[in-house]
């Protein structure tokens, strides 16, 4: 298993790691002063102390994983993926929804207690 998310990255086919590039890079964007670790195999972020989101490769997705509110509270915009709770599945050959990654990263950030 990875130690860091770099290895993490460098072990993935170069489609797939493009596609997790933009969403690390979105939401690097979107908190900057977040911490990159690894969790439960894949990469995350925390923020004082916290984890925000974790993604990682599988497949036929990208695995994205906010949490169950941040789930429930996109669920109109997420309708087009395949949704559990906690998480979402963007399928590689789409265009990934970098700017509703942002978003929920962003509401992740004011409701990081949940």
């Amino acid at each position: 298993m990875p130690a860091t998310v770099n290895q993490y990255m460098r072990a993935l086919p170069r489609n797939v790691r493009a596609c997790l590039e933009a969403v690390r890079h979105t939401i690097r964007s979107a908190v900057p002063e977040a911490e990159e670790t690894m969790s439960y195999g894949m990469p995350s972020f925390v923020l004082g102390g916290k984890k925000l989101v974790w993604f990682g490769a599988f497949k036929s997705h990208v695995g994205f994983y906010p949490g169950a509110a941040a789930v429930a509270a996109f669920e109109k915009e997420l309708s087009a993926y395949n949704t559990a709770k906690g998480s979402v599945r963007f399928p590689y050959g789409e265009p990934l929804p970098l700017e509703l990654v942002d978003r929920i990263v962003r509401y992740r950030v004011r409701h990081r207690a949940d």
